[in-house]
């Protein structure tokens, strides 16, 4: 038996995959995850700006050239794994498409375009299929809520979400979390207020919170939380969900945690709501109040699962049910996704 799955395994079609932003935190993270995950490669080209050409990168026992980032780099690929800003994403798009290959992107470039599906594995497989050349990876924050709420909806339709956010710095890549380890030793060492180094945040994150994540918007909210709004409609396949979002960064290095309040269209209990999260993909409950277990983000970074917790009754709404989320932001929030989107392409 083992002969005939190597045999299998071994015809099996490679692809040749190039990672864009491949020296950043989530460009690192997919190359990991790729080899976790035995993703069949044949080529793996390594992407990024001129700073970092030349640089070798060690993976599955072979140091791999970082390259220029330019349209003739995607001549030949089958599959495009971005990690870049924005900007760089919708510089490359045209070339990548033109080259014939699939770009599933990690910014926000192109997530609410119509014709880009917006994809989480364990909520909206199937809309892979409608792809015309880039799929988008959403946020962070909103793919581990919307993977604890798939099961949930499944049980009753779901009219109202009220989520608050508790981001880690690694949500604002590695020089944040740089910085969060750099202001905290100064921070203890006595260093002035005034002295601290501040530039990937607003404010000092050591010992501190910040309810600011992106720019603020006309109406009040910020960017990220008008993100979780309007990407957890497209998701879920369903415009009528009602969506208020806080977004607060806290000083954690990885790991998002959100506390989520739902309401649904029936009565649905805590029960059930239990059951339908245990036998969820992706999703991992960890609930047992009496011996102190819950989710939380310092003891799971690494992790690749969506972890519930305090999952109780809301009494506050005629059908409602609170709990707690978390998720490893550069995993499951970036890297992991993209990556799983992938494996959705393979025959």
């Amino acid at each position: 038996l083992v002969g005939s799955e190597m045999c299998i395994r071994d015809s099996m079609k490679k692809y040749k995959v190039a990672i864009l932003g491949a020296t950043g935190a989530v460009g690192r993270e997919m190359m990991k995850v790729l080899a976790e995950r035995d993703f069949p490669i044949e080529e793996l080209h390594l992407l990024a700006s001129a700073r970092s050409v030349g640089q070798a990168v060690h993976w599955k026992g072979h140091d791999i050239p970082v390259e220029m980032a330019c349209d003739e780099a995607f001549k030949g690929m089958d599959i495009v794994l971005g990690a870049a800003e924005n900007d760089i994403a919708k510089q490359f798009a045209p070339a990548i498409v033109k080259a014939g290959a699939v770009f599933v992107d990690n910014s926000s470039a192109f997530r609410m375009d119509e014709d880009v599906p917006l994809v989480v594995p364990e909520v909206n497989p199937q809309d892979v299929a409608w792809h015309s050349g880039v799929i988008a990876n959403p946020n962070c924050s909103t793919i581990q809520m919307v993977v604890a709420l798939k099961p949930l909806y499944d049980l009753s339709p779901i009219k109202r979400v009220v989520v608050s956010t508790y981001q880690a710095a690694s949500g604002a890549g590695a020089p944040a979390m740089a910085e969060l380890y750099d202001q905290t030793r100064a921070f203890l060492d006595g260093t002035p207020e005034d002295e601290l180094e501040i530039s990937a945040f607003a404010h000092r994150i050591a010992f501190n919170t910040i309810p600011h994540i992106d720019v603020f918007l006309d109406d009040g909210s910020t960017k990220e939380e008008w993100k979780m709004v309007v990407e957890t409609k497209k998701i879920m396949g369903d415009p009528a969900i009602e969506v208020a979002a806080t977004c607060v960064r806290v000083p954690v290095l990885r790991c998002h945690g959100e506390a989520i309040n739902v309401e649904f269209a029936d009565e649905v209990t805590v029960e059930a709501a239990r059951a339908a999260l245990e036998a969820a993909p992706g999703v991992e409950v960890m609930d047992d109040t009496a011996n102190k277990v819950y989710p939380m983000p310092g003891l799971l970074a690494g992790t690749d699962g969506t972890f519930v917790g305090r999952l109780r009754k809301d009494p506050t709404v005629p059908h409602g049910i609170a709990f707690w989320d978390v998720a490893d932001q550069i995993r499951k929030g970036a890297a992991l996704n993209a990556v799983q989107i992938a494996q959705l392409l393979l025959p």
